[in-house]
């Protein structure tokens, strides 16, 4: 008999409409978790008109998390034996669903709950005691939580008194397959690209550090509004949506920079997974635990707030190529050699929900509630 998971995502990645006809499966990989093991829903997008959709987005402003989709949901996740989600957006509303239908598992087993962070503890004290007091109440509802960064599970250590599992995030390697640079042969003036949507992207640092400079040229691709007075002519801001967009970024640029602001999420992952696939040096600010994925010898780390130590960074780059090279060619070995896939994504969820499920299953044997399994009431 399979395991009935259903993979709780943010309203837009519905599996069905999301980048239809690409065939990439479901965002973030969790399909390749599918198996006669276990049996995968996704979650499914409503059809709303405008209205509905500002009241929608109004109400996960107000709390933090999307409960009108959840609700949508509501009876495949309480049919299912375990729910996988992404976020805190999504993990906060399923256990909110939950416990409001606590009624519902007096004769059968509770779904296990995984609640994966990513932006929950950088926020964390900035939060007023009712939010703080609230979303307690809700995380002791998760069996287990994971995070990205072993920085984001220390502070989850400290805020809930709970242990955090870093999962290791993944590329979608069919978008972006990996590949061993030959060489690198710098454009005059050389190619800068920066990409990202994430509030704690610094473009204030990337501009003062090439702007205005004519060996520098600079693409930012940011859905994220960037000041007027951060304008300069060597500058392009656009957004790169799209998959096509973004191959075109990578493949115009010769150095890929991540400038970021402290955090403890890994905030730039992504780009430095595409950046290390595409076979591109990089730059990035030495925050976030992005060393945790990249090694000294496959990236250029260097201070955040730095503006000097960003544009140095890049010239020494620029001053020896073969070292540049060798970079590339790193990051791409150590992306490969630590499996840094959606599928290894989506298989460390598979080997934590059946350590839960035997955790549970000894628990019953011993007489303890079935449904007991990792929830602690201290949260």
């Amino acid at each position: 008999m399979s395991i009935n998971v259903n993979v709780h995502l943010f309203y837009g990645a519905d599996p069905r409409t999301y980048r239809k006809g690409d065939n990439i499966g479901c965002l973030y990989g969790y399909h390749h978790a599918q198996s006669d093991e276990f049996h995968l829903t996704y979650s499914e997008d409503a059809r709303e008109s405008r209205p509905v959709k500002l009241v929608r987005r109004a109400l996960k402003a107000l709390i933090g998390f999307d409960m009108i989709h959840t609700w949508r949901n509501r009876e495949q996740i309480l049919r299912s034996d375990v729910i996988w989600t992404h976020t805190e957006q999504e993990h906060l509303a399923v256990a909110l669903l939950l416990l409001l239908h606590d009624y519902r598992f007096r004769d059968r087993v509770r779904p296990l709950l995984l609640a994966q962070s990513i932006w929950l503890f950088d926020k964390w004290s900035d939060y007023g005691v009712l939010r703080r007091w609230l979303y307690r109440k809700l995380i002791a509802r998760a069996d287990v939580l994971t995070t990205h960064s072993t920085l984001n599970a220390a502070l989850c250590q400290r805020y809930l008194q709970r242990d955090a599992i870093k999962v290791c995030y993944g590329l979608n390697t069919g978008d972006f397959p990996v590949r061993q640079p030959d060489a690198w042969e710098p454009h005059t003036p050389l190619r800068i690209a920066a990409i990202g949507n994430d509030r704690d992207r610094d473009w204030r640092t990337l501009i003062e550090a090439f702007g205005n400079d004519a060996r520098f040229e600079v693409r930012l691709a940011t859905r994220r509004r960037v000041p007027v007075s951060l304008r300069a002519p060597n500058v392009e801001i656009a957004s790169a949506s799209g998959i096509e967009k973004q191959r075109q970024l990578y493949e115009w640029a010769d150095l890929m920079v991540v400038p970021l602001r402290p955090n403890s999420h890994a905030s730039g992952l992504t780009v430095t997974l595409e950046a290390a696939a595409v076979g591109k040096p990089m730059v990035v600010s030495d925050v976030g635990g992005l060393t945790e994925y990249f090694s000294a010898s496959a990236a250029s780390y260097v201070p955040p707030f730095d503006p000097q130590a960003l544009r140095e960074a890049a010239e020494r780059l620029v001053a020896a190529p073969d070292d540049a090279l060798r970079q590339a060619r790193a990051a791409a070995a150590e992306l490969l050699s630590r499996d840094f896939t959606t599928r290894h994504f989506a298989l460390q969820h598979v080997r934590i929900t059946r350590d839960l499920l035997q955790r549970r299953g000894r628990e019953s044997e011993r007489g303890m509630p079935a449904d007991g399994v990792g929830h602690r009431g201290g949260a």
